[in-house]
């Protein structure tokens, strides 16, 4: 993977779109991109789970969890899951937990916050749809780009030097 640098594809690039600045980075991948993919859930990992144990290819999974900070979305199993399955990180409006395990794993994780309880698992939510989250409308297949300075979408994916 080429070096990512967001405010670089911001200068080079000034259509791309930029989430607003509330994710905190976690994971121990702390720069990373690929096409990305969308799942809209609230409080509920069910589906999550079930969309990490498909083939990733290489793509970044973004998860409206409606923000909420009541509760943690994924945690070390499921990014142990992920990573097996070949996705390059997450994207979470929630909480994380497990940050500790997730900081020395190769694999990129942003999110709001993070909290020690874990979701429910009824299997609500929808999948692969357009959606708009921080400040931005994602529709699966975009490109996500993302390290320490912010996450930027871009419509196809961009020639990094």
């Amino acid at each position: 993977m080429s070096h990512i640098i967001t405010p670089d594809i911001c200068d080079a690039h000034p259509d791309v779109q930029v989430l607003e600045p509330v994710f905190l980075n976690l994971g121990g991948r702390e720069a990373f991109c690929g096409p990305l993919r969308t799942l809209a859930c609230f409080e509920d990992n069910a589906l999550l789970m079930q969309m990490l144990a498909e083939p990733g290819d290489g793509a970044v999974l973004v998860v409206d969890g409606g923000g909420s900070q009541r509760c943690a979305l994924l945690g070390d199993r499921l990014a142990e899951l992920a990573l097996e399955n070949g996705w390059v990180g997450v994207v979470i409006h929630g909480c994380v937990r497990d940050v500790d395990v997730l900081a020395e794993m190769e694999f990129g994780v942003q999110a709001l916050g993070v909290h020690p309880r874990r979701g429910a698992d009824n299997g609500g939510g929808q999948r692969d749809q357009p959606m708009h989250m921080a400040g931005a409308r994602l529709v699966p297949g975009q490109w996500l780009y993302a390290d320490n300075n912010g996450i930027v979408i871009a419509e196809t994916r961009l020639p990094l030097e």
